[in-house]
């Protein structure tokens, strides 16, 4: 009788605990890659024999996907993972960025300190404006947090106490321990650590009692109620999360700018950040960072592309501006309607496929 080897090999995940199917990193290979990520992104400024790793231009444009990443994480916990909606996140983004400058101009703090209390304060006018969501839902809550979005607009612009009205207001440089950081270089990496932490701590959330009920109240509201979970308490404070990421994310932004204005947290931001998680995936919290870094790329991208080619279609340099919005609105509609489930779910699928390689049925 022939007999059967004994050295199997695995092809599939099998988990016995609740605690390994909740785990951070689902492999001791997937955690190797973050680490040697976050490692490589740490020598990214550093000069090796003269040479830079990474340009003026490049360092900015991963300044952009870490303050916008954690801002779209922030609205991913709100409709990702809780399925709420909200079309005032550029509000939330602003505020903060205005709170922070406030709070180091007017009481001088520092702006180290200045950047969490941000976020705090925007996490209280995250909860006023999230009231509504404990009543009501879909259509009418997206219409309740349009007009959040108006009503902290205007309130930029006549709060000159706060904001400095329409003239905006200064941010200033990032310093901690006396230390001033300034330029790409030095904030490059007070962007990348607050981007580990936040995203650490959004993971940690989701794997706990709360992010756990989020996901309920998103999947069935009414069997999350039935089992005890507050959809109230739960709503509103989805909100609250949403607008600490929001602040914190428009706290780091304005303090690399050095300058803040009312201009730049228009609606059309805020139809940018749905856009961000729509790309990466809802409720996938890799998935936001990837969709953050396609929509900061795509107009660098575009823009490229035109000068390329500029000399043989003029009109597409003229209308660049128009080609980048453009664009944007397109990738969107095509996500929604070949990729609903976002950059996250394909590459997923992309590992699935040489995981099992050539077995891949």
């Amino acid at each position: 009788m022939a007999t059967t080897s004994s050295a199997l090999i695995p092809c599939g995940q099998y988990k016995t605990a609740y605690r390994k199917d909740t785990t951070i990193f689902p492999t001791p290979a997937t955690r190797a890659v973050v680490i040697v990520a976050v490692v490589l992104l740490c020598l990214a400024p550093l000069k090796i024999g003269g040479f830079e790793l990474l340009s003026k231009y490049h360092l900015n444009l991963l300044i952009q996907i870490g303050y916008y990443g954690i801002a779209a994480l922030g609205i991913n916990i709100l409709v990702g993972f809780t399925g709420q909606i909200s079309l005032g996140h550029a509000a939330f983004f602003g505020f903060g960025a205005f709170a922070s400058a406030w709070l180091s101009n007017s009481f001088g703090v520092p702006v180290f300190w200045a950047i969490p209390l941000a976020g705090v304060l925007t996490t209280l006018v995250g909860l006023l404006f999230g009231i509504p969501a404990a009543r009501i839902k879909g259509l009418y809550l997206a219409i309740a947090t349009f007009a959040a979005q108006f009503i902290l607009e205007d309130f930029f612009a006549r709060a000159k106490w706060f904001t400095g009205g329409s003239a905006g207001t200064l941010a200033q440089p990032f310093s901690i321990f006396g230390y001033e950081i300034s330029g790409d270089h030095g904030y490059f990496y007070v962007v990348l650590a607050y981007v580990v932490l936040m995203y650490l701590l959004g993971t940690n959330l989701l794997r706990s009692r709360d992010g756990r009920a989020f996901v309920a109240v998103r999947d069935h509201y009414l069997s999350a109620e039935v089992m005890g979970i507050g959809l109230t308490r739960y709503r509103v404070l989805s909100f609250g999360i949403s607008a600490f990421y929001a602040g914190i994310g428009g706290a780091l932004f304005g303090h690399y700018l050095g300058y803040v204005s009312s201009e730049a947290f228009t609606i059309l931001l805020s139809i940018q950040f749905l856009g961000m998680i729509i790309i990466g995936g809802l409720g996938s919290v890799m998935g936001t960072l990837l969709g953050t870094a396609f929509m900061v790329l795509l107009p660098e991208g575009i823009g490229a592309l035109s000068r390329s080619v500029g000399s043989v279609f003029p009109a597409l340099t003229e209308g660049l501006a128009f080609v980048k919005e453009g664009a944007i609105g397109l990738v969107i509609v095509l996500f929604l309607i070949f990729e609903p489930d976002g950059l996250a779910h394909r590459w997923k699928m992309i590992k699935t496929y040489w995981k099992l390689y050539p077995f891949s049925y």
